[in-house]
C-alpha cells in the first residue's frame, strides 16, 4: 500500500499495488516551480524487509516528491524500520539525495515540515533563483552508441546554438547506450539524474542533441514535467528570433509548420475532445484533426506565398542576366564571418555578431574591382551539420539564388577546431543542392588570431585564400584571386 500526503497532513491518494509495485497516479496537477517540490510525500510498505529502491529514488526525483518513506512490514502487517530519502541541493558524496533509517516509527523524531522547508529555501538559493536575468536555463543531453569524446565535441556546438538563443547553458551530460529507448532514448534511471541536477541547478529546460520522435518528446515531458526539445526545434527556435524581412518570417513559419505537423498527435490530450456541434452530422471533427487541418492549410498559404516570391526573385536574376552583371555568392559555415566578410568588400552595413545564425535574410550588394569591373556579391544563410530538412525545404527560394552564381566563395573559420568536418558540411549540402559544377574559391578567414607560419601551412594544406574580414587590407589577395577566376582574360593581359 501507499499514500500521498499533502503538506496539511491531507491524504491525496490512496494506492493497492502487488508484492512488487506500485502504479502512482498522474500528478500533474501539483506543478512543479523554481525552487519548489511537488508538495506530496509518498509513504508506502515493503514487504519483504528490503530498504529503499532504486526504483523509490527515481520516483522521488522524477516526481519532484518532498519525501519518500518506506516502511517494512511483516507477514501479520506489523510495522518495522522506516526508511526516508529527500532531494539533496547538491551531490555531496556524489549523490543527489538522503537516506536515513531509524528502527521503528516511534524513533522517527524529524519535523518533517520544517526540513522541506529548509530545502525548499537551498534551492531557491540556486544561480537560478538569485538571477533577476529572463534567460532560461538549460540542461544539454548528448546520447550517443560510439565514443563519448565525440559527442562531447558536438555538445560544443550544441551550446553555442543555446547560447545563440538566448539560453544559459548549466551542465553538459553525455549518456553511452547500447541502443536507444523507444520510449525515453535514455534509461529511466539516467533520466533521473537528469532531472535530479535540474532540481539543483534551477534548470527547467532539456535539450537533447539527438532527433526525437513525437512520442519520445511526450514520454519525456510527461515524466519529467520538464519542457524538452531537440537540436532541430532549437535551430527553429532560433530563426524565429533570428528572421526579419517578410520573406524570412514566412520562410521560418512554414518551416515550424511542418515541424509541427507529424508532431500534432501527441501534443495535447485535450485535442482528442470532440467538438461537434448543433446541426452537425456524428461526432464532429475532433479538435486533434481540425489542428491538423489548419495547419496544412497554413501551409499551403505560406507555400503559395514563398512561389510568388519565388517568381519575382527569378526576374530580378534574368535582369541581371540582362546586364551582364556577375553574381558571386558568399557560403559557408554559420558564424564563419560571411556577412563582416560582404561588409569589408562592399563598405556596406549588413548586421553582425559573434553568435550562430546572425544572418538570416540573404542580402546583396555591389563590389566595384580596381580594374572598373563590378559584380553582385550576395550573402545567405549559413548551413550547419544535420540542417533540419524542413529548414532546408522553406529555403529553397532563397538558396536557388546559389544556381545563378559564377563563383561561389566558401568562406571558413580558420580558428575552428571542426575546420575540416565543416567544410565537408557544407560541400555536402551543395553537392545535395547540385551547385558542385559551379566554380568555387575556399576562403580561410580569421586568420589574424593564428601565427603567421600555421596560416601559410593551412593555406598551402587548404588550397585556400588566407584572409582577415576585420582587415580590409588583408582582401586584397582574394580580390586579385576573384578577378583572375571571373575575367582569366583580363588577368593574362595584365601579366
Amino acid at each position: 500500500m501507499a499514500l500521498l500526503i499533502t503538506r496539511k497532513g491531507e491524504v491525496a491518494y490512496v494506492m493497492v499495488g502487488d508484492s512488487r509495485h506500485i502504479w502512482i497516479p498522474d500528478l500533474s496537477k501539483y506543478r512543479l516551480g523554481p525552487g519548489r517540490l511537488k508538495g506530496l510525500r509518498c509513504i508506502h510498505t515493503h514487504l519483504d524487509g528490503e530498504p529503499l529502491s532504486r526504483e523509490d529514488i527515481t520516483d522521488l526525483v522524477l516526481l519532484g516528491l518532498d519525501l519518500m518513506v518506506c516502511i517494512q512490514a511483516d507477514e501479520e502487517g506489523t510495522p518495522g524500520a522506516v526508511s526516508y530519502a529527500s532531494i539533496l541541493p547538491n551531490n555531496r558524496g556524489g549523490k543527489g539525495w538522503s537516506v536515513h533509517k531509524v528502527p521503528d516509527v516511534g524513533q522517527l523524531n524529524v519535523d518533517f515540515l520544517d526540513m522541506i522547508q529548509s530545502l525548499e529555501d537551498e534551492l531557491a538559493r540556486t544561480p537560478a533563483g538569485r538571477s533577476l536575468e529572463k534567460k532560461e536555463r538549460a540542461l544539454l543531453v548528448g546520447v550517443t552508441t560510439g565514443p563519448g569524446w565525440k559527442e562531447e565535441t558536438l555538445l560544443d556546438e550544441l551550446e553555442d546554438l543555446a547560447v545563440s538563443d538566448n539560453i544559459e547553458v548549466v551542465e553538459r551530460v553525455v549518456q553511452r547506450i547500447k541502443r536507444a529507448d523507444p520510449r525515453f532514448l535514455i534509461r529511466k534511471g539516467k533520466l533521473s539524474e537528469l532531472v535530479l541536477r535540474c532540481f539543483q541547478t534551477g534548470a527547467s529546460l532539456l535539450i537533447f542533441n539527438s532527433e526525437l520522435t513525437s512520442a519520445q518528446v511526450k514520454s519525456l515531458t510527461d515524466a519529467t514535467e520538464l519542457k524538452i526539445i531537440d537540436r532541430s526545434q532549437l535551430i527553429l527556435d532560433i530563426f524565429s528570433r533570428r528572421a526579419i524581412t517578410r520573406e524570412g518570417k514566412i520562410q521560418v513559419e512554414l518551416a515550424q509548420l511542418q515541424y509541427l505537423l507529424p508532431r500534432l498527435a501527441t501534443k495535447n490530450t485535450a485535442m482528442s475532445r470532440l467538438t461537434g456541434g448543433i446541426g452537425g452530422r456524428g461526432p464532429g471533427e475532433t479538435k486533434l484533426e481540425i489542428n491538423r487541418r489548419r495547419v496544412r492549410e497554413r501551409i499551403a498559404r505560406l507555400s503559395s506565398e514563398l512561389k510568388e516570391i519565388k517568381r519575382q526573385r527569378g526576374e530580378r536574376r534574368r535582369l541581371r542576366r540582362t546586364r551582364r552583371v556577375p553574381v558571386i555568392s558568399i557560403v559557408g559555415y554559420t558564424n564563419a564571418g560571411k556577412s563582416t566578410l560582404l561588409n569589408s568588400l562592399t563598405q556596406s552595413h549588413v548586421g553582425v555578431g559573434n553568435r550562430l545564425f546572425e544572418t538570416l535574410d540573404p542580402s546583396s550588394r555591389r563590389l566595384r574591382f580596381p580594374r572598373e569591373r563590378e559584380a553582385i556579391v550576395t550573402d545567405t544563410v549559413g548551413f550547419i551539420r544535420d540542417l533540419p530538412e524542413s529548414l532546408m525545404d522553406a529555403f529553397a527560394a532563397t538558396l536557388e539564388e546559389l544556381h545563378d552564381a559564377d563563383l561561389l566563395l566558401h568562406v571558413v573559420d580558420a580558428t575552428s577546431p571542426r575546420l575540416e568536418e565543416q567544410v565537408r558540411t557544407v560541400e555536402t549540402i551543395l553537392k545535395n543542392l547540385e551547385l558542385e559544377g559551379i566554380s568555387s574559391l575556399l576562403v580561410l578567414n580569421k586568420t589574424d588570431l593564428l601565427p603567421p607560419g600555421e596560416v601559410r601551412a593551412l593555406s598551402k594544406r587548404m588550397g585556400g585564400v588566407a584572409v582577415s574580414a576585420i582587415h580590409p587590407p588583408s582582401l586584397r589577395k582574394l580580390t586579385d584571386r576573384i578577378e583572375s577566376l571571373m575575367w582569366p582574360a583580363l588577368s593574362s593581359d595584365a601579366t
